[in-house]
């Protein structure tokens, strides 16, 4: 017979493990911190042309990464890397994997269970087509506008090695920050495609920007530097990469996701 005394003892084991994991994945949080750069690398310098003093000249490839999960099983998800042409912004390829969830969902810790997959999407790009490898990559989730200043954009950037962009669509409560009326305000003086303004926490630290991806779109995104590239230089280049109110890496890499998740449980269904 299970009684409640057994579900209570069941219950506390389950909160002495996530408490065991938050603890360890705090701590790994904190070295991850300790490793990104909120400055622009010699390689996101590189993209830029000393002779003309035009931007992003040198920038041919970027990259989307994004996890979509399946409806009927929340422990299934298709893991992507869209890799497209810059400035066109043309889909130029892809990888991707269906994979299982192992990890927990615990909020403020959402990279320890989406970046291992992502990583071994961006690991067999390189293996298989390393020169497609992006230059840089938007990330559907915050970089460094997160509780410990390290979210998905920043973890998946430090443990790649390569300059990331987090891409919020909802703005991150953190240091004071919330949708209140002084941010309202402010969100109706982006009165077109490109204006932005700071995310400016009670610590005076500058965690973000909101940004105006179009004359259409009315709320903004929410950009944050994720690895390896300043908050200028990664509102511009979302800024350019933004015809729709996402920017297209992360716009596609979420239309392909969902799109073969569809496909995958259609080709099931006729077996």
């Amino acid at each position: 017979i299970y009684t409640v005394k057994m579900a209570e003892q069941v219950i506390q084991s389950v909160d002495i493990h996530f408490n065991h994991t938050e603890r360890e994945w705090q701590l790994k949080q904190n070295q991850l911190k300790q490793k990104l750069s909120e400055e622009d690398s010699s390689s996101v310098l590189a993209w830029n042309c000393a002779a003309t003093n035009e931007q992003f000249v040198n920038l041919k490839l970027l990259g989307g990464v994004d996890i979509s999960f399946d409806k009927d099983n929340p422990d299934k998800a298709c893991a992507i890397i869209v890799i497209l042409s810059y400035p066109d912004l043309q889909v130029i390829h892809n990888y991707h994997v269906i994979c299982h969830m192992t990890e927990p969902y615990i909020p403020g810790f959402l990279a320890f269970r989406e970046v291992p997959h992502l990583l071994a999407c961006l690991d067999d790009l390189r293996k298989t087509r390393p020169e497609l490898v992006p230059q840089v990559i938007m990330v559907d989730g915050n970089g460094v506008l997160h509780a410990r200043g390290c979210g998905l954009a920043s973890h998946l950037g430090v443990l790649a090695g390569i300059p990331t962009i987090g891409i919020g669509k909802k703005l991150y409560h953190v240091d004071g920050l919330e949708k209140n009326k002084e941010h309202k305000a402010k969100v109706q003086s982006l009165l077109k495609h490109g204006d932005s303004f700071d995310l400016v926490g009670q610590s005076l630290r500058v965690w973000g920007c909101a940004l105006r991806t179009g004359d259409d779109a009315v709320n903004p995104i929410y950009v944050s530097v994720g690895h390896m590239i300043s908050l200028e230089t990664a509102t511009d280049l979302v800024a350019r990469c933004s015809p729709n109110r996402i920017p297209e890496p992360v716009r596609q890499a979420d239309i392909l996701s969902r799109k073969i998740l569809r496909d995958s449980k259609d080709i099931k269904n006729n077996i």
